[in-house]
C-alpha cells in the first residue's frame, strides 16, 4: 500500500488527477445536502491577532491570500531557477515558447473581450482565459506516455512558466486597488533587508522565512495581492552558496513541491470550484461572461498558442524541435487552454469570486478546460502515434542486453 501510494505520488499526473477529484467533491458538495454545511465551511471567520494587529477574513479568503502564497513562491522559486540554470537561460531555447506564450495570452484576452464587449462590467475578466494551468497540462501530457518526445514537454514547460509569470504581471498591475502608501513603504523596506541578505551572502533560509512573513502582511495591508509577496521573497532566495554548501533555493522548491501539488492546490480547487448546478439554466452556458471564458480558452488559446508557434517556425525564428511535427504543436495549442487553478484565482480577483454573477464564470472556466483537456488529448494521442517511444520496450532490452553478451 505504501508503496503503491509512493509510486502514485512520483507520476506527473497525480497533482492533475488530485485536482480533478477535488473539483469534483466541490461540485458534490455544492449540489447535494452538503450544500449548506459546504458554504458556511467556506465562510467561516478566522481571525489572527498580534497586539493591535488583527487579521479577520472567512476560510476562503485565507486560502485564497494565504495558503496561495505558497503557491506563487514556488513559482517564483522555479522562474528564479530557469532563468540561471534552466530553459529560459539561453535565448534560444525561449523563443519558440516566448513567442507562443504571447499568442497564448493576447488571442485568448481578444476573444475574451469580443464576446463581452457590450457589457463594460464584464471587461476586468480579460485575464481570466489567458492563464495555463501547468498542473493539469503537464498531467495530461503524462498520461501518453513515453512516445511524447521530450522537446515538447519542454516546450509545454516553458511556455507555461512563461504564462505564470506573465500572470503575476498582469495581477501586480491590473488587479490592485486601494493602495495604502504606510504598508507599501514597509513593504518596500522588507524588500530592501531580504535584498541584503541575499548581497551579503546569507544561505540560511531562517531570516528568509521570517522576513517574508512580515512582506506577505505589509503587502496583504497595502491593497497589492498578497501572493505577489511569495513571488518577491523567492526572487531574493540565492541559488548559488559558497562550499558547496546546499542550494537554499533548491532545497525550498524541493520541499514545497509536495505541499503545493498535493494539499494546496486541491485545497484551492475544492473551495473554489463548486458550482450550484442547481440554480443554472441551459440559457447560463451562453450568457456572455460563461461564454467568454470558455471560448477565450478553448478557442483563444489553440489559435494564439498554435498560430504563433506557426508564425516563429515560418519566419525562421526558431526550429522545430527533433522529433515533433506540427499536429503535436497543435495538440500541447489545445492543453494550454486548461486554465483551471490560474484561470480560477484570476476569477476571483476579478470578480471577487464570481458571487455577483452565480458562478457562471466558474462554469466556463471548467467549460473551457474540459474541451481543452479532451480535445487536447485525442489530438496528442493521434499525433504521437507516428513517434518511436521514447524508451525501449522491456523485451526489446533484454534482447539488446542478451545480444551484446554474446557479442
Amino acid at each position: 500500500m505504501i508503496d503503491s501510494l509512493k509510486q502514485f505520488l512520483k507520476l506527473e499526473s497525480a497533482s492533475g488527477i488530485l485536482l480533478i477529484i477535488a473539483a469534483f467533491l466541490a461540485l458534490i458538495a455544492a449540489n447535494t445536502a452538503f450544500s449548506t454545511f459546504y458554504t458556511s465551511f467556506l465562510h467561516l471567520p478566522l481571525s489572527l491577532q498580534l497586539g493591535p494587529i488583527e487579521l479577520d477574513k472567512p476560510l476562503y479568503h485565507w486560502v485564497d491570500d494565504g495558503l496561495m502564497v505558497l503557491f506563487f513562491l514556488l513559482i517564483g522559486l522555479e522562474v528564479k531557477r530557469e532563468f540561471l540554470t534552466g530553459h529560459l537561460s539561453q535565448a534560444s531555447q525561449v523563443v519558440l515558447p516566448g513567442f507562443a506564450a504571447i499568442g497564448g495570452i493576447v488571442v485568448p484576452a481578444l476573444v475574451y473581450m469580443f464576446i463581452v464587449r457590450d457589457h463594460p462590467e464584464l471587461w476586468d475578466g480579460w485575464a481570466i482565459p489567458a492563464a495555463t494551468d501547468i498542473a493539469f497540462a503537464l498531467g495530461i501530457l503524462a498520461l501518453l506516455g513515453n512516445r511524447v518526445p521530450v522537446a515538447l514537454k519542454i516546450f509545454l514547460m516553458t511556455l507555461a512558466i512563461i504564462d505564470d509569470l506573465a500572470a503575476i504581471i498582469i495581477i501586480a498591475i491590473f488587479y490592485t486597488h486601494d493602495l495604502s502608501v504606510n504598508s507599501g513603504v514597509f513593504a518596500l523596506l522588507i524588500i530592501v533587508a531580504l535584498c541584503l541578505l541575499n548581497r551579503l551572502g546569507v544561505v540560511r533560509k531562517a531570516p528568509y522565512i521570517l522576513l517574508g512573513i512580515v512582506l506577505w502582511f505589509a503587502v496583504l495591508k497595502s491593497g497589492v495581492h498578497a501572493t505577489l509577496a511569495g513571488v518577491v521573497l523567492a526572487f531574493t532566495i540565492p541559488m548559488k552558496t559558497p562550499n558547496k554548501q546546499p542550494s537554499p533555493l533548491l532545497t525550498m522548491e524541493h520541499g514545497l513541491h509536495p505541499w503545493v501539488a498535493f494539499i494546496i492546490l486541491p485545497i484551492f480547487a475544492f473551495t473554489n470550484a463548486g458550482i450550484a448546478l442547481g440554480d443554472l439554466q441551459w440559457k447560463d452556458l451562453v450568457q456572455p461572461l460563461p461564454l467568454g471564458i470558455a471560448m477565450g480558452l478553448f478557442i483563444g488559446k489553440q489559435i494564439g498558442v498554435f498560430g504563433f508557434t506557426w508564425i516563429a517556425l515560418k519566419l525562421k525564428w526558431a526550429k522545430i524541435p527533433e522529433g515533433c511535427n506540427m499536429m503535436a504543436f497543435y495538440g500541447v495549442s489545445l492543453l494550454t487552454g486548461v486554465g483551471f487553478t490560474m484561470s480560477l484565482f484570476i476569477s476571483s480577483l476579478a470578480f471577487d469570486g464570481g458571487a455577483s454573477y452565480g458562478d457562471t464564470d466558474k462554469l466556463g472556466i471548467l467549460m473551457g478546460s474540459l474541451l481543452s483537456a479532451f480535445i487536447g488529448y485525442f489530438v496528442l494521442s493521434r499525433a504521437i502515434k507516428s513517434f518511436p517511444s521514447a524508451t525501449p520496450a522491456p523485451a526489446k532490452m533484454k534482447k539488446h542486453h542478451a545480444q551484446k553478451a554474446t557479442d
